[in-house]
């Protein structure tokens, strides 16, 4: 960008399953402050699907209170699923519908990145050393 011209606002909403477990739910949290740090031009908002706040909805409008004109949403889960594929883009709709329309775009979930192999490999080698 030239000197003096706007800079778009970049929000990232993080996305979680939610769980009756605060232990679960405090990685996501974790996860999104850890992001927010490496990505410091970046608006990070936590968000889960269920079960608790703050909601879709909830970080959704809280990036675009802070000005964001773009999101990008990350579904903090392994695999695409029903979660990923449908739940999260139909949350992301209503939530436009109450705090204005943002353009989004939605990130694949963890998957098959030959990093997270990599931690698989690395936990299983770790328990082996513990026994």
């Amino acid at each position: 960008m030239g000197e003096g011209s706007p800079r778009e606002a970049l929000g990232l909403l993080v996305v979680g399953h939610g769980s009756r477990r605060p232990d679960a739910n405090a990685v996501l949290l974790a996860v999104a402050a850890a992001v927010a740090e490496r990505l410091p031009r970046v608006v990070v908002e936590p968000a889960f699907l269920e079960l608790l706040s703050p909601t879709i909805a909830d970080g959704y409008a809280a990036l675009v209170a802070a000005g964001c004109t773009r999101l990008v949403v990350h579904p903090y889960f392994l695999y695409p699923g029903n979660h990923s594929t449908v739940d999260i883009p139909a949350a992301l709709a209503a939530a436009a519908t109450v705090s204005g329309v943002v353009p989004w775009v939605l990130t694949e979930p963890l998957n098959l990145d030959p990093r997270i192999v990599d931690v698989v490999a690395d936990r299983v080698a770790h328990a082996l050393e513990d026994s």
